[in-house]
């Protein structure tokens, strides 16, 4: 099962777009993420890979987790 969080612990937002460089999510999208149920949160991880390749964004690498 995916988690259901398109976070890859690279928080950075793209001033141009307004996309953060990891996810692809914006900023309210971030913010209300936790109050988003399970069917809204499928539908903005579904669009981010076209919202990313529409936007110029290359997909980062997840930041190494710490031992």
């Amino acid at each position: 099962m995916r988690p259901e969080t398109p976070c890859i612990a690279v928080c950075m937002m793209d001033p141009r777009t307004k996309l953060c460089f990891g996810c692809g999510r914006t900023l309210p999208e971030i913010a209300r993420w936790h109050k988003m149920d399970s069917a809204e949160r499928q539908d903005v991880m579904a669009s981010l890979p076209v919202r990313m390749a529409e936007a110029g964004l290359e997909p980062l690498a997840p930041r190494p987790k710490r031992a």
